[in-house]
């Protein structure tokens, strides 16, 4: 756990710790709706990868309007495609927060999602014409224009906000569809009747899981860069090969 906090640049933290309190205050207001509704995207979609994965296939994905959505899959391993949806957006967005903070390609990043968005959208996304369906070409379109024409600064603010509204976004579900709700049909009851073990169980478990991986991406992207903590050519007198590399 020290090791973790080693390194931090408290800039870059204080900088996330902004993004972080802007989008809750900012959380019941249409400014941050649509960040909401790309986490539903990411949410059905972990379903639909866990299901290919695990041998399955996906039939197709539902997103409305509501903040909600649904992935009908047919085969692979129900435990582990019901198990990816919370976890799944978390991972989506800690990866992306990470990719932002420790690489300068924001403007790829940000045109390989929309890239990949897109091509999710027009494969599995119905119906045709539905909210869903125009939600992912939008912002698939915006995210592919955004990293073709706008600066890297932009891009990398972008992936920033979509990374730790993901982050956040994964913590809040869990409690709010889980916790507070036990009796709603939500993954955790799905995953509850398949197992036999209690929907809070699942979500405390999970609720434990997400709390604990959002602060290890968010300490991660919060480290110095190798440069900044070594200086840009210079020798590094004195780091052994195992420290050699920030963690």
């Amino acid at each position: 756990m020290r090791r973790l906090f080693r390194n931090i640049d408290w800039k870059r933290a204080a900088a996330l710790g902004g993004i972080a309190f802007l989008v809750l205050i900012l959380w019941d207001t249409r400014a941050v709706y649509p960040l909401k509704v790309l986490v539903v995207f990411f949410h059905e979609m972990s379903h639909g990868l866990a299901a290919i994965v695990t041998g399955g296939s996906v039939e197709e994905i539902q997103v409305v309007e509501e903040i909600g959505g649904v992935a009908w899959t047919r085969g692979g391993s129900r435990f582990l495609t019901l198990t990816a949806g919370y976890l799944g957006s978390l991972l989506w967005g800690g990866m992306i927060l990470l990719y932002s903070a420790r690489t300068g390609w924001d403007k790829a990043g940000a045109a390989v999602i929309g890239a990949v968005l897109l091509g999710v959208t027009v494969w599995l996304v119905r119906p045709v014409g539905s909210f869903g369906f125009a939600f992912g070409v939008g912002t698939g379109v915006v995210l592919i224009a955004s990293g073709v024409w706008l600066s890297n600064d932009i891009n990398e603010l972008v992936l920033r906000v979509i990374g730790l509204t993901s982050c956040l976004y994964a913590v809040y579900d869990i409690k709010s569809d889980i916790l507070d709700r036990p009796e709603i049909r939500s993954d955790a009851r799905m995953l509850a009747d398949h197992t036999g073990v209690p929907t809070l169980v699942w979500g405390l478990i999970w609720i434990v899981i997400a709390l604990g991986a959002a602060t290890v991406f968010v300490a991660l992207a919060s480290k110095r860069s190798r440069d900044s903590a070594y200086g840009v050519g210079s020798t590094r007198v004195g780091v052994s090969p195992s420290r050699a590399e920030d963690m």
